[in-house]
């Protein structure tokens, strides 16, 4: 059976899970969401929760990605080193079972600096092959650790990890600020003030504290959760852009919450950004890899 007759595609993180039946036609049929991310399955339980996708969304082949590949999820698929396009991922995936591969993720070294990812190249050079983005490129991958990504002849050549979204979360659940994190991020004034005074080279640890500062002084008018947002994201995207040319108009790849705070703390930076759904580049690379199956098979 050719993969392309039908198949289901999963993005697997580290606390949910989201699975996708593609028709033969390349279009989503149907879909599941859950939080059975990969640290909620015990060990030797994944062959169970790889059953348990099948049962929802019928008995095709099942191509994996994220951090179900890494050392704490199911089988581990090593790192494949940059400069990396989606054929050398296609060609390094890793067969648990026959019906079963899981894409690998993408490393970068060069002298003390290192990093890796898991999940986001999918959605990246998804994006590449639907033609949505350019060859050459500078990529944000907004989330728990933001990526910025440099995009060159097609293939991942460079890039950096920001722990903004995790950072936040923690300050938002076990923070001295936790009460004034309590409410939604949005991209008004408070926000505003945040990214211009990381933009400008305020110290970030001592401007979050003057969020409850603020409190104990009697301001209630202080936006907390939006001012700590510009003020992560305003410092993450100064690291960002030092990645690409000077000019570059940054791409938003991932959830579109994420993506429009990310677009206006870089309109405040005096870059346009675009904007594209990361669920429709997660299935682009699903799908392109599933045909680089199929013509090597």
């Amino acid at each position: 059976m050719r993969w392309a007759e039908g198949f289901i595609a999963a993005d697997w993180g580290t606390t949910n899970r989201r699975a996708y039946l593609i028709g033969a036609d390349g279009r989503c049929a149907e879909e599941m969401e859950d939080a059975k991310g990969v640290l909620s399955v015990r060990s030797g339980g994944f062959g169970a929760a790889v059953a348990e996708i099948r049962e929802r969304l019928g008995d095709k082949p099942l191509l994996l990605a994220g951090m179900v590949g890494s050392n704490r999820g199911w089988v581990e698929a090593p790192y494949v080193p940059c400069p990396a396009g989606i054929e050398e991922i296609a060609g390094a995936l890793a067969w648990p079972e026959e019906r079963t591969a899981i894409v690998p993720g993408v490393s970068f070294r060069e002298g003390d600096d290192a990093d890796v990812m898991r999940g986001e190249e999918t959605q990246i050079l998804g994006a590449l092959a639907a033609g949505l983005i350019p060859p050459d490129a500078l990529v944000c991958h907004p989330g728990t650790h933001n990526k910025w990504v440099r995009l060159e002849g097609l293939r991942i050549t460079r890039f950096t990890t920001v722990m903004t979204g995790e950072l936040f979360n923690l300050l938002k659940e076990h923070s001295i600020l936790a009460d004034q994190l309590s409410g939604p991020s949005e991209p008004n004034g408070s926000f505003e003030r945040g990214v211009r005074k990381a933009l400008g080279g305020a110290a970030i640890t001592s401007e979050l504290f003057t969020i409850r500062a603020k409190f104990a002084l009697g301001d209630s008018t202080a936006d907390g959760s939006s001012y700590a947002s510009g003020l992560l994201i305003g410092a993450d995207i100064g690291a960002g852009l030092a990645l690409g040319e000077p000019e570059a108009r940054p791409i938003l790849i991932g959830r579109p919450d994420l993506t429009r705070l990310y677009a206006a703390a870089l309109k405040i930076a005096g870059r346009e950004a675009t904007e594209l759904d990361g669920e429709e580049a997660f299935l682009a690379g699903a799908r392109r890899i599933v045909e680089l199956i199929d013509e090597r098979s």
